[in-house]
């Protein structure tokens, strides 16, 4: 009785310490404004950093299959290679004697152009944004220079396992599909990509109908209206990046490649929530206890790996999913191991303290992660394009008032197939190894 007393007042005080954090990634002091029919998002802070990101919606919809790469290439080279005013040389010196920091990339499901600054030199540094954003110089030298880079990086991650299983999953997994293609591309595919693709896809992407504006930090309101129409005001209306109906795995499969590697590895992909839905934060909190609890059954218990995972992937807007992974010596009683513990929390469900103490870790960490500019900036975007960006403000609420029966509920309905993928030895595994979890509630739409 003592000691859940000790508990319960244990989480009241980190409840009120956290909501008693003023720079978090939603809040009072954040406004929406349309300017000139560009969705902006302005979140006043104390902080002198400020971080701008401009979205850019669609990610990999906007790039065929054979251009793989296409949109973070070009994303890249217009924040790094210069303006047509400023060459790289001049526009990174520019940047570095203010402390300005321009970058861009894009991922599965959107691109970014990013900012960040501080409030001294804020008019300097928007400039230099500006330029990058509306004049890249998109020079054939640095073009290049760029893609010699970003070739040796895809071959690079052809070799590192981890990535590798990565990318063969999402191929195997979404077929067809826009997660199949990799956003940094293949040595194959940036190798056909000419100066002329990045230019014509950048003039695309770079429209009124698929970006919206986040600005974190310690700005005027109105000054950042007035920055953005005098910079933004006059890009195209163009077109709305494309969508593709949502995927629910809801039958299991595997995927073998064979690789004489030391270790093996794994990676299981399930459906899961929207991040923006009413069953987000409770699959997220469903998945984090798994974490822990594979921890315990795999590592420490059995010492068949180092770094068990378990993961809600919150940052995948079209096609959110779960993922399981292990890299290990063992697969077959590995995948048994896992499967055998997924069951068990269907069959069982969580405990009250296994939730109790992931709330209290959960907001700790979260918030942790929301201490910079660029964070919180990152936070207000991701649930933007996830549903509305001002589920960032009810973001503690719902994870306090997430009930037992919730996360329960969710994982059940969530686990119900498993597409298994597998990078290493052929032969110390069976197709029939690869089991799958005890089907309970779950989704029975077809894929």
């Amino acid at each position: 009785m003592k000691r859940n007393s000790i508990i319960t007042a244990m989480f009241l005080s980190a409840a009120l310490l956290l909501n008693s954090i003023v720079t978090l990634a939603g809040g009072p002091a954040t406004k929406e404004v349309s300017v000139e029919g560009i969705k902006v998002i302005i979140k006043q802070t104390p902080k002198e950093v400020i971080s701008v990101r401009m979205f850019v919606k669609g990610g990999n919809a906007n790039i065929p299959e054979d251009k793989q790469g296409l949109e973070n290439f070009a994303f890249s080279l217009a924040a790094e290679g210069g303006s047509k005013m400023r060459n790289k040389d001049v526009f990174s010196t520019e940047c570095e004697k203010i402390g300005a920091e321009v970058s861009g990339y894009s991922s599965y499901d959107f691109g970014t152009m990013n900012l960040n600054c501080i409030k001294a030199f804020w008019d300097e540094s928007w400039s230099l944004f500006a330029e990058a954003v509306t004049s890249p110089a998109f020079d054939a030298k640095e073009f290049e220079n760029m893609k010699g880079t970003l070739i040796a990086g895809a071959k690079q991650g052809e070799s590192n396992p981890d990535q590798h299983l990565a990318n063969i999953a999402m191929e195997s997994v979404f077929k067809g599909r826009s997660y199949s293609k990799i956003p940094e591309g293949t040595a194959a595919s940036l190798e056909k990509l000419t100066l002329k693709d990045l230019q014509d896809h950048y003039a695309k992407a770079m429209v009124k109908s698929r970006v919206f504006i986040v600005v974190v930090g310690n700005v005027n309101p109105d000054d950042v209206i007035a920055k953005i129409k005098a910079s933004f005001g006059k890009l195209p209306l163009g077109t709305p990046s494309p969508v593709e109906p949502r995927v629910q795995i809801t039958k299991p499969g595997v995927y073998i490649e064979d690789r004489d590697i030391a270790t093996n590895y794994l990676m299981g992909i399930m459906t899961a929530p929207g991040m923006g839905s009413p069953e987000g934060v409770p699959m997220r909190i469903g998945m984090n206890i798994l974490y822990d609890r594979f921890f315990v059954e795999l590592r420490t218990k059995r010492s068949l790996s180092y770094a068990p995972a378990a993961s809600y992937n919150a940052n995948r807007i079209s096609n959110p999913y779960n993922s399981i992974y292990i890299s290990t010596l063992d697969p077959k009683q590995s995948i048994e191991v896992m499967t055998e513990e997924i069951n068990k929390i269907k069959k069982e469900g969580f405990t009250e303290k296994e939730l109790l103490d992931k709330k209290l870790s959960f907001l700790t960490r979260y918030y942790m992660g929301q201490e910079t500019s660029s964070a919180q900036s990152q936070t207000i975007g991701m649930n933007e394009l996830g549903g509305a960006w001002k589920n960032a403000d009810t973001f503690t609420e719902d994870v306090n008032k997430t009930t037992l029966k919730d996360v329960n509920t969710v994982f059940t309905k969530y686990t119900g197939a498993i597409r298994w993928t597998y990078l290493g030895k052929k032969d110390a595994v069976k197709e029939e190894d690869f089991k799958q979890t005890w089907k309970g509630n779950v989704l029975q739409s077809p894929y």
